[in-house]
């Protein structure tokens, strides 16, 4: 029965928009809108009239997968709405300077990180972060009486503040949060240890000081290979005889067996588990901290 509610379910027609790189995708209502993944459009919504990349073209889903209520595609971005958004940015940059000039002038303990305009421009926000709870009410008189609109400062986190700044991760890659992940997961200390990473901080941290993102996303592989893997002090027999894994490389299949007094070197699939470990499988969840 709850099978055929499900298939029952209701569909929505939506157009899928991003806001900003590697963010996450908001569903809009196409009101007869046809976009292609080359498009950009102008929608509503909470914070007013936004410019933003189509993700994904029209396309029906179930009304569970829709949050109400669903905003409208205003239009699909013309040229000049195009050079309009360009604009924007140029002002952004220059809102930027002015409002950390204002920041100086009053002696506030806060660090600017973006200025973000609405495409109507009729509101101006500015992302900052502090180590506690700032009182800028001057500061936004000051900023409201300089820029005639409506000002909002928000104050972000350091995982917020490394998406939204960029920059290179550990590996020299960009960072993950600012490229293509969409939201924060929670990563732990077991992540780096099944991944048999060093437990140093500073090794497993990113640029923000928390545990790197990539420890979450590629965790399901490292799970996957370590079940298929026979885990270190197992016996195991080779081609070679019988031996004691020493060390396991999940990803590769590769593992080291003591055979004697030498250490060779043998593909997973090459060996037969006589015996495991003891305690092997156990939860050991209690010793791992997450971290959101």
């Amino acid at each position: 029965m709850a099978d055929e509610i499900i298939n029952n379910e209701e569909k929505i027609e939506v157009i899928g928009i991003r806001f900003k790189d590697g963010g996450k995708v908001y569903y809009f209502d196409p009101c007869k809108n046809v976009a292609k993944t080359t498009d950009y459009a102008v929608v509503e919504t909470s914070r007013g009239i936004e410019f933003g990349k189509v993700a994904c073209v029209n396309k029906f889903v179930d009304s569970s997968e829709v949050v109400p209520p669903l905003r409208p595609v205003i239009r699909i971005a013309t040229e000049n709405d195009i050079r309009t958004n360009e604009e924007n940015k140029k002002k952004e940059a220059e809102a930027l300077k002015v409002c950390q000039s204002k920041i100086n002038s009053h002696q506030l303990e806060m660090k600017l990180i973006e200025a973000e305009y609405t495409f109507d421009t009729s509101k101006l926000t500015f992302y900052f972060t502090a180590d506690g709870r700032i009182d800028f009410r001057d500061l936004v008189k000051d900023l409201a009486s300089t820029f005639r609109t409506r000002i909002e400062l928000r104050q972000i986190g350091i995982r917020d503040e490394a998406k939204l700044m960029g920059g290179l991760g550990v590996c020299g890659r960009a960072f993950c949060c600012n490229t293509f992940l969409p939201d924060f997961c929670q990563v732990s200390i077991k992540m780096a240890k099944e991944q048999s990473l060093s437990l140093n901080s500073s090794k497993i941290s990113g640029a923000c000081g928390r545990l790197m993102c990539c420890l979450r996303f590629e965790h399901d592989t490292y799970v996957q290979e370590i079940k298929r893997t026979p885990p270190v002090d197992s016996t195991v027999k080779t081609p070679d005889g019988v031996g004691q894994v020493t060390e396991i490389s999940p990803l590769t299949g590769k593992i080291k067996v003591k055979i004697d007094e030498s250490i060779k070197s043998y593909h997973r699939d090459d060996v037969k588990i006589l015996s495991m470990p003891k305690g092997k499988g156990k939860n050991d969840n209690d010793e791992d901290a997450n971290e959101e």
